[in-house]
């Protein structure tokens, strides 16, 4: 049987697909730049104290302290900016822009705000004195040997000698090539804060003879504190941030147990705060300046009739010695 059935052939016409654009991308990366910024103000927020947030707060509100001036802009065309009038500090100023200045300063409210950002200072440089030790694999050794807390004149870091590793020879400052080590390692993290410093050099109650170069104990440990200076020095630390150099031999212990005891030869250096820093600088009124001299006494005014006699001592004649003693 014949099959007439009509054969049908589809031809299905293939094109390429047009360019669809990269605008998906930029979205994508502008939102991982949002949330990466997200998360940084996220650990910004959790590290920072309330102080320094109200800080950073009130630079962001008023950053240069023009919010009260008449033009959006610093400076207009119109003239000269125009600062607000609660922040002024030009005594000069008469009128409106006067009133902020009735407000007093309270000197001990500035006092113990600074006093609080340098604790907060060293506070920051302990940790990262402690990140330093910890991430270095060599003065992970002498951990140990390393002890740092914070005290009323400053942070303190104090470097004691080990049963088998002293920091100097017997009985010299002749330095040992660790301790160097380790003071140019906390010198590199010491330069980065403003604070002086002051380095102490220590020994045990064991007395060292005159035949090793030196008078004794209280020689001994002030020159080992002079070789700690001249490693730091030598190793960047700039020598006018160093406030004193002195050796106190055995007379501070730190292990008053064991006078004899490795921990006693030490070397202390103090980072010292703002105000441990004037007082040793001679300014012990805490603003930065000395006390002022005491006043003069007041004499008080003599009598008319004293007065009189005295303008009239020349008017009979020369005076004589037993009529000035008489006066």
């Amino acid at each position: 049987m014949e099959n007439n059935q009509p054969i049908i052939i589809k031809r299905i016409k293939r094109y390429d697909a047009g360019h669809h654009g990269g605008s998906w991308k930029i979205a994508l990366a502008d939102f991982m730049t949002a949330m990466m910024a997200f998360f940084l103000v996220l650990w910004l927020l959790s590290v920072s104290t309330p102080l320094q947030r109200a800080i950073i707060s009130g630079y962001f509100k008023d950053p240069i302290g023009f919010s009260g001036a008449t033009s959006k802009h610093v400076i207009d065309l119109g003239g000269s900016p125009h600062p607000a009038p609660d922040r002024t500090q030009n005594v000069e100023l008469n009128g409106p822009l006067s009133e902020g200045l009735t407000q007093q300063v309270d000197v001990d409210e500035i006092s113990n705000l600074s006093a609080e950002l340098d604790f907060e200072r060293l506070e920051m440089l302990r940790m990262e004195l402690q990140n330093v030790i910890e991430d270095s694999p060599h003065l992970q050794r002498f951990k140990d040997q390393i002890l740092i807390e914070s005290t009323r004149d400053g942070l303190r870091i104090q470097i004691m000698d080990s049963e088998n590793r002293p920091m100097f020879a017997l009985g010299s400052d002749r330095m040992e090539e660790y301790f160097e080590d380790i003071l140019l390692a906390l010198g590199d993290t010491l330069v980065t804060v403003p604070n002086k410093i002051t380095i102490s050099g220590h020994t045990d109650a064991r007395q060292y003879s005159a035949a090793r170069g030196f008078e004794g104990n209280w020689e001994l440990s002030t020159q080992r504190a002079n070789a700690a200076r001249r490693a730091l020095v030598a190793g960047g630390y700039p020598e006018e941030k160093v406030a004193q150099v002195v050796g106190y031999a055995a007379s501070a212990l730190f292990d008053r147990a064991d006078p004899y005891s490795p921990a006693n030869r030490r070397i202390d250096i103090v980072v010292l705060t703002r105000k441990a820093q004037r007082m040793m600088e001679g300014e012990p009124d805490g603003m930065g300046g000395r006390l002022p001299e005491p006043p003069e006494p007041v004499q008080e005014p003599l009598p008319a009739e004293q007065v009189e006699q005295r303008m009239n001592l020349f008017r009979d004649g020369p005076l004589q010695m037993d009529e000035l003693k008489q006066h």
